[in-house]
C-alpha cells in the first residue's frame, strides 16, 4: 500500500469541496436527512447520525447548519423522502466506477448518470457488474501532523477497538474496519481526541487501472466530472490508478 498518499488525496478532495462548498453541504445534508428519518433526531440513540455528524465537521460544515438540519429532518413530516440508489458501470479501457445516489427522483438521476457515462465514453452496467472488483470497508485516515501518538500507539488503540487492519504511508494512518465496526472504531478514537482527515464507510479497489493514453483520462475525468457536478450523487468510487 505504500507509495500511495491517502492524505494528499484526501486533501485533494477537500481542497476540491472548498471550491464547491454547497455541493458537499447538499450531500452531507440528504445524509442528516436519511439518518434522521431512519434512527431519530438524538446522536445518542443514533449511531449513523453520529457518523454523518463527524462527517459533517471534518468538512467544516457549521454546527448551526447541522442542527438546523437534523431539526427540519426531524419536525417536516412533508419533508423530501430520498431514495438510496446505486450504479455500476464502465469507463475507458475497463475501468470500474460506482456512483452512490440519494434521490426523490430516480428516473432523472437515471438519465443524469447514464449521460455522465456516455460523455466519458463509458457505459452503465447491471448490479454487480463491477462491485465484486471492490471491498466495502470503514476507512479512517489520520494525517501524521494533525496526530500526536506514535504509530504503534495509534495501532494499538485502533485494533484494540475493533479494526481490522492498519498502515502507515508517508504522510498518514490508514485504518480499516469492517463496515459493521466502523462506528465503534471511529467513536473510540474520537474519545481519545485522535483527529482524523477522513472517515467514512467506503468501496476500495482490490485493483487499480492506470491509463496512459490522453483520450482515455480525458473521458473518465469528464465522466467524474459530470458526476461530481450532480446533486443527487452522494459518492463516486473508481480503480483508476490517478
Amino acid at each position: 500500500m505504500s507509495g500511495h498518499s491517502k492524505f494528499a488525496n484526501i486533501k485533494h478532495k477537500k481542497e476540491k469541496n472548498d471550491a464547491a462548498k454547497g455541493k458537499i453541504f447538499t450531500v452531507i445534508g440528504r445524509e442528516i436527512a436519511v439518518a434522521v428519518k431512519e434512527g431519530g433526531s438524538d446522536p445518542a440513540n443514533n449511531s449513523k447520525l453520529r457518523d454523518v455528524i463527524a462527517k459533517a465537521k471534518a468538512n467544516n460544515m457549521p454546527n448551526d447548519t447541522i442542527e438546523r438540519g437534523i431539526k427540519k429532518a426531524a419536525g417536516d413530516a412533508n419533508s423530501v423522502n430520498y431514495e438510496s440508489v446505486t450504479y455500476e458501470g464502465y469507463g475507458p479501457n475497463g475501468t470500474a466506477i460506482i456512483v452512490d445516489a440519494l434521490t426523490d427522483n430516480k428516473n432523472r438521476t437515471a438519465a443524469n448518470v447514464r449521460s455522465a457515462f456516455t460523455k466519458g465514453h463509458g457505459n452503465v452496467g447491471t448490479q454487480g457488474c463491477v462491485s465484486y472488483m471492490f471491498d466495502k470497508k470503514g476507512q479512517i485516515i489520520v494525517a501524521k501532523e494533525d496526530c500526536a501518538l506514535d504509530a504503534d500507539d495509534l495501532m494499538m488503540m485502533a485494533l484494540d477497538a475493533g479494526a481490522e487492519d492498519f498502515s502507515e504511508e508517508e504522510d498518514s494512518y490508514e485504518i480499516l474496519t469492517a463496515p459493521e465496526d466502523f462506528s465503534v472504531v471511529r467513536e473510540a478514537l474520537e474519545k481519545e481526541n485522535v483527529v482524523m482527515a477522513d472517515a467514512e464507510v467506503t468501496m476500495i479497489p482490490q485493483t487499480y487501472v492506470t491509463l496512459t493514453d490522453e483520450e482515455d483520462i480525458k473521458c473518465i475525468q469528464r465522466t467524474l466530472d459530470l458526476l461530481d457536478e450532480d446533486d443527487d450523487v452522494q459518492m463516486v468510487y473508481h480503480n483508476w490508478e490517478e
